[in-house]
């Protein structure tokens, strides 16, 4: 098999594949005047969910069967949490879209929150056509409010819906606002160069690693699809150098990813031997 036909087939790590455990709006708590800053059981919640999920989902089901209001809201948001945390996308779902309803509709920014990690959780749960309304009503409220890194991380994961729909256009078009609303996050341009070389479209695809290299020059998943793009083009040395770089990063699974990728390119040609300049007469 080709090495190209061998990159093209992977199955190995895909950012496109869906949502990313640990999405930074999983791990986002709201801001203290939105949470209620007094609530110590919201803060003992969240504590808890590192230590022991489990226990976080049971008290906080407990506890939005007690409470009204904000608290409720609250006990919602652990609750969710914990159960993404679990691998439990349904239940996450479910206690994210409650609580984006139960929010306040002048709270447009925490309903934004809110609606955007309901969509990131039925996208986790293979959910790709449900999780498009929710992203989508994430970014509506986000618009609202100029609150451009929630509606960017909203576009990102609706485009990841819409590559998984096999709606490729309307994802470039998701990754483009994405990228435009929030330029400094790398993980947008990463996604869009994955998918401008899964289009042919390499030298845009090109332009798009080179920006999200610039703002995070140590992430080896935009080392690997550096590679990747290098080698579709043509450019063997710097796909080599690109994966070389993964190695260097340090162990795991994307320097896995990068050796076997180096393997199938083979080692690199050797430099010919300089062709001898026939010496001068000396006097």
């Amino acid at each position: 098999m080709s090495l190209i036909l061998a990159l093209l087939l992977q199955v190995g790590p895909n950012p496109l594949a869906g949502a990313i455990a640990g999405d930074e709006l999983v791990r986002d708590r709201p801001p203290r005047a939105e949470a209620n800053a007094g609530s110590t059981w919201f803060e003992a919640c969240f504590d808890q969910i590192e230590a022991d999920p489990a226990r976080a989902h049971t008290t906080a089901q407990i506890r939005r069967s007690e409470t009204t209001g904000a608290d409720r809201v609250l006990a919602n948001h652990c609750l969710g949490t914990a159960a993404a945390a679990l691998g439990l996308w349904d239940d996450a779902r479910a206690a994210f879209i409650a609580a984006h309803d139960e929010t306040p509709a002048d709270e447009q920014r925490t309903r934004a929150r809110f609606a955007a990690l309901a969509g990131n959780a039925a996208l986790a749960g293979g959910d790709a056509a449900g999780a498009l309304d929710l992203l989508a009503l994430a970014e509506s409220d986000a618009r609202a409010v100029s609150a451009a890194s929630l509606g960017a991380i909203a576009a990102t994961d609706r485009a990841r819906a819409l590559v998984i729909l096999g709606r490729g256009d309307e994802a470039l078009a998701a990754l483009e606002a994405a990228t435009t609303l929030a330029p400094e996050r790398s993980e947008g341009w990463l996604l869009k160069a994955t998918l401008l070389r899964r289009l042919e479209r390499l030298d845009e695809a090109q332009g798009a690693i080179e920006r999200a290299a610039l703002l995070t020059p140590d992430n080896p998943e935009i080392g690997l699809e550096a590679g990747v793009i290098a080698v579709l083009a043509g450019r063997d040395a710097a796909a080599r150098a690109s994966w070389e770089s993964v190695i260097a990063i340090g162990p795991g699974p994307a320097a896995e990813t990068a050796q076997e990728y180096l393997a199938q390119l083979g080692p690199a040609a050797e430099t010919p031997p300089a062709t001898p300049q026939p010496q001068e007469l000396q006097p």
